[in-house]
């Protein structure tokens, strides 16, 4: 009988790895810190108060809720999930000029990554200005529109030499230069 199924298991797939990249370029999850994967759960949320106009304190209660939230940075998902919604009208100012076209017809996934992008480049110094900007590109390419990341890209460049100025001049005494 184990002469039969042999055939059947030769025709499976070889395994795909957990870590790495998906076919998208987007990080598989295993690879994923809790940081990362508490911006993802923030951006949920934030999808859901823009969209929505949902509560945040109902946000908040839907996504502890949900599957994989024990693996995310609880305490990184308050901040960022509290504080976008809290400061929503700053993080619009400091977004805006630097949009083509006016924020009603940007896609609420990219709006609410460019908060995130905003908020840690304000409030969270202990994460350096390239990992909030790999982080944020990260996020649009996996939960963006097709080519949603490089308008992110070149919003967030833009406003980090105005939010993080001495640890780009840095950067660039090392030789290092912000992307274009």
């Amino acid at each position: 009988m184990s002469d039969m199924n042999a055939p059947a298991a030769a025709k499976r797939p070889p395994r795909q790895s957990r870590t790495g990249v998906t076919s998208t370029g987007a990080r598989k999850a295993a690879s994923k810190s809790d940081r990362s994967r508490a911006r993802e759960f923030a951006l949920q949320g934030l999808y859901q108060s823009l969209v929505g106009g949902n509560a945040v304190t109902d946000i908040d209660i839907f996504t502890r809720d949900l599957a994989g939230f024990s693996k995310a940075d609880a305490v990184h998902f308050d901040a960022l999930l509290q504080g976008c919604v809290a400061e929503a009208s700053q993080l619009d100012a400091l977004i805006a000029p630097l949009l083509d076209r006016p924020m009603s017809e940007i896609s609420p996934i990219e709006h609410a990554v460019m908060w995130i992008g905003a908020y840690e480049f304000s409030h969270c110094p202990d994460v350096p200005w390239r990992v909030v900007l790999n982080e944020c590109i990260e996020l649009a390419k996996e939960f963006g529109g097709t080519d949603g990341y490089k308008y992110v890209n070149a919003v967030l460049n833009g406003m980090a030499p105005l939010l993080r100025a001495l640890e780009i001049e840095a950067d660039r005494g090392q030789g290092k230069k912000p992307r274009a």
